[in-house]
């Protein structure tokens, strides 16, 4: 498509301009890393933190830190900051695409069934008690992955009509199977009689990292670099689906066929990273707005600058979680509402004008 045919809504800034705001955001997520394995009950200076990883990557210099600082930064800080920054990159990606699918900023990743089906799936399997494993993934995480899948699936298939997916009767869809579900999770918390039981449901529903460790990492960086190549590929195609479908249609975007592709993949990432950190509310749906609002629209530059500061979001939020009341720990969604919704309402009581 020549630079003459492109429609005047559709032509972006260089990428020569943006590069540098990519460049600083990456290097940010590097520092907030840092700072993520530092904290905790045993703080270890940042400097060192770096020292360490060097020297186990094959660096040189004089090991003179305590052996159990090692111990403390590879069996339990890093795959937690790693895991993190996983999960926030994933939200943060997946409401960049939905915002875009449903031309609305207040989309987000959980807006058709991901979080209520995993919420119903882990809670399942907490009453149960299921204690099996498969794959890297225990009970309570793999029935929080298939439910987010099926509740999903079964959203789309409700929605569609004739061949196509209207995004409203989608949005609809998503509302009217979200309030059964969580429904359902209710109703399972009610009828437990372990106290036990009901808290780890609740800790679960609340959002926590606290059981990261290398297995999750590994079986969730399979799904989120899957869903990201999908997504990936079509960032040029999201920047034309902005127009409208007709228009896009008539510039040679197979409409449904792209929803289709896009959903399943969002979904997959989406579902992996919830069934490890349990719900954590607004980092998708804050983040990709503060990108779009301070860098415009283009999916080009929005997506991959959406995942470094939502990867960089939920690496905080996750450190303030474990530190603020040590040696107690603060669920994660709570964290990420108690900061997210305040400056969500002051974000939209700036705005001055209409970003779609």
């Amino acid at each position: 498509m020549g630079s003459s045919t492109v429609p005047q809504a559709l032509r972006f800034p260089s990428a020569r301009r943006r590069t540098p705001f990519l460049i600083a955001a990456a290097a940010g997520l590097l520092l907030v890393g840092t700072l993520g394995m530092a904290w905790g009950a045993v703080s270890i200076p940042p400097f060192t933190v770096a020292r360490i990883i060097g020297a186990n990557l094959g660096g040189s210099g004089v090991a003179d830190w305590p052996a159990a600082w090692e111990t403390i930064l590879f069996q339990i800080r890093l795959p937690r900051v790693i895991l993190g920054g996983l999960v926030g990159l994933t939200l943060a990606v997946a409401g960049a695409v939905y915002q875009a699918l449903f031309r609305n900023p207040l989309a987000e990743p959980y807006l058709i069934g991901v979080s209520s089906g995993a919420s119903f799936g882990a809670t399942l399997a907490i009453v149960l008690v299921w204690r099996f494993g498969v794959g890297g993934w225990n009970g309570v995480s793999l029935a929080a992955f298939v439910g987010a899948l099926l509740a999903t699936a079964a959203v789309y298939g409700l929605a569609r009509v004739g061949g196509r997916t209207p995004i409203t009767t989608l949005i609809l869809a998503g509302v009217a199977l979200n309030a059964i579900l969580s429904a359902a999770t209710v109703f399972l918390m009610y009828m437990m009689r372990d106290a036990f039981q009901a808290m780890h449901v609740l800790g679960w529903l609340m959002g926590s990292l606290a059981l990261a460790d290398w297995e999750k990492v590994r079986v969730v960086f399979l799904y989120v670099l899957g869903g990201l190549v999908v997504i990936g590929g079509y960032a040029h195609t999201l920047n034309v689906l902005q127009l409208d479908e007709e228009q896009a249609q008539s510039l040679g975007v197979a409409v449904e066929r792209t929803k289709g592709i896009l959903i399943v993949a969002v979904s997959l990432a989406t579902a992996a990273a919830v069934s490890v950190s349990g719900v954590v509310g607004f980092v998708g749906l804050i983040v990709p707005h503060i990108v779009r609002l301070l860098w415009g629209p283009d999916h080009r530059f929005l997506l991959p600058m959406s995942g470094l500061i939502g990867a960089a979001t939920l690496i905080l939020a996750d450190s303030a979680a474990r530190t603020v009341f040590a040696p107690r720990e603060l669920p994660l969604g709570v964290v990420t509402a108690v900061v997210g919704a305040p400056f969500f309402l002051y974000l939209l009581r700036r705005q001055k004008r209409e970003v779609f």
